[in-house]
Parts: structure tokens; sequence; C-alpha cells
């Protein structure tokens, strides 16, 4: 029993190291439509066998396309029949990864490998082949480590701009594209201190200007109903209210001031945080979703894809 548990918490103490090892890069993975460059049904695992690929060398990249991608491609070198039953597949093929800065049509890293596989079809070959790709290896570990080093460097000579960038943005209460410039900034570069105080400074802004314009439609509904009908309206504004915003305490005072006259009838609660709430990590957290999602809903840019079919 007691090898058991020494067991179990030296794999508790593994994960938490690999976990504490993993940090954020603003890299994404690409590999093409399924008719472009894979067989029919392999897109999926091709994309996790690359992101399998950053997590094992330390990297969580992002889940929607950026300026950094990490993509594959693959070239038939031999392929042989070999006689049943079951009549199989076997083919060698050169698989060939690249880190590229898309916008610029750059190569930063670039490697290499040959991988053969065995299945029924020419699809279950394929699929076999990526099982045997090694994700762990030192030519591997090289190809991510220099990619990640240029994607860095990126970042230590333009990350300046781009946090004045953000600041002009924020004057223009264009807050969710502010926080986008912003949270692209990773931590190992030398501009992520200044990056985060700027990053929270806005996120303050723009939760200071929601709560004004949620309490002015609030009192707004109050006013024009002073009701449990006007209470339930005034609440879907309030409800929108975090506690750490500039005019909570006035909200508060508002909410106050309905109950008083609504009493049971209106049963709503302000936000409040929990005392075991770390305040600052919820608030990092909220800027980087802010920042996250403003990302995914930009259209990829035709350039972008462009210039990675021409490796694929």
């Amino acid at each position: 029993m007691k090898k058991i548990f020494s067991i179990f918490i030296a794999a508790l103490m593994s994960a938490s190291m690999l976990a504490a090892e993993t940090q954020y890069l603003p890299i994404s993975v690409y590999a093409g439509d399924d008719s472009e460059t894979f067989p029919q049904g392999a897109k999926a695992m091709v994309e996790n066998k690359l992101t399998q690929l950053l997590t094992k060398n330390g990297i969580a990249g992002m889940d929607y396309m950026g300026q950094f991608i990490l993509t594959i491609t693959s070239t038939p070198i031999d392929k042989d029949v070999i006689p049943g039953p079951p009549m199989k597949i076997r083919e060698k093929m050169e698989m060939n990864l690249y880190i590229v800065d898309a916008y610029s049509k750059t190569i930063f890293s670039s490697t290499s490998m040959t991988i053969n596989g065995l299945g029924e079809t020419e699809n279950k070959c394929y699929l076999n082949a990526l099982t045997h790709m090694p994700l762990q290896s030192p030519q591997m570990a090289k190809f991510i480590e220099e990619g990640k080093n240029k994607i860095l460097e990126f970042y230590d000579h333009e990350g300046e701009q781009m946090i004045k960038k953000a600041q002009f943005l924020a004057k223009q209460k264009k807050y969710d594209e502010a926080m986008y410039w912003i949270t692209l900034i990773p931590q190992q570069s030398k501009h992520y201190d200044a990056a985060l105080t700027e990053g929270l400074a806005i996120y303050q802004m723009m939760i200071d200007h929601e709560c004004n314009v949620n309490l002015a439609a609030a009192r707004q509904a109050w006013a024009a109903e002073q009701n449990s009908t006007g209470a339930v309206a005034a609440g879907e504004y309030l409800a929108n209210i975090l506690p750490d915003a500039g005019c909570y305490d006035d909200a508060m005072n508002l909410y106050k001031e309905i109950k008083g006259k609504v009493l049971d009838d209106w049963k709503f609660e302000m936000k409040k945080y929990q005392d075991t709430v770390d305040l600052e990590k919820e608030r990092i957290n909220s800027m980087r979703e802010v920042g996250v999602a403003y990302g995914k809903h930009q259209p990829q840019q035709t350039t972008t894809i462009e210039f990675l079919r021409t490796l694929l």
C-alpha cells in the first residue's frame, strides 16, 4: 500500500511539474483541408499530433489562427503492396515540419523525418504512419526551440509598439481589441510585465465604462416603472456590473433602493466575489478571455492561408 501511495504522489508531482513548465506562446497549428494535403479523415489526427508536439515541449499554443503557425507537409517516397489476405499497403513518406511567420511569409524553423506506415488502405496506412511520428527527440526539441526563440525575438522587438497600440485603442474605447494585442505578448518576453500592467489598467477602464453604461440604463428602467416590472428590467443591467468596477457602490445603493420597495417580489442579488477568490488572478484571466474572444472572431487573413498553401 505504501508503494502504491508513493507512486501516486510521484505521479501527481510529475503532473504538477509538467503543468508548471508549460508556458503560453502565441502559435497555432494548421493542417490545411483534408482534400488538399492529407487523406480523408486525417486532418484531425494531424492537428492533434502538432498540438501534442507543442505540449510535450512545454508550450500551450492558441486554438485559433494567428501570426505564427506550426504546420506539416507529407511527401510519398516509396510504396509497396503486400499480398493478402488481407492485402496491405506499406508506404514510406517524408514529413516536413515548419514554424512560420505567416504575415511576413518567413520560415522560422524547419525539420524533416522519414516514417513508415502500414494499413489495408492508403488512409489507414497514413494514419498508422502518424502514430509512429516521434514527438520527443533532440531533433524535435531543437526544431521547437528555434521557432520559439524566433517568436520571442519578434515580441521583444515589437512588444513596446504593441502596448502603445493597445493604449491608443483603449482611448477610443476599443477595449476588446486593445486587450487582444496585450494578451499576445508571452510571459517569456521582456515586455510581459509592462504589458500585464497596462492590460489590467485597460481592463479596469473597460469594466468601469460598462458599469457606468449599465448603471445609467438600470436607473432609467427603474425611474420608468418603480414596481416589480421595473425592478426586473433594472436587474438585467445591474447583473452585468462586476464587484471591482468603479461605480459598484452606486449600483449597490440603487439595488438597496429597489429592494426596499419591491421586497420579496424581486429575486435578485448583486454580484459578489468570494473571500477565497484571488482577485488579481481573476482579473488577469478575465482580461485574457476578452482578448482571446476578440482574436477568435477575427476573419482569417487570405494572405496567411495562401502562404501556408505554398508550403503544403
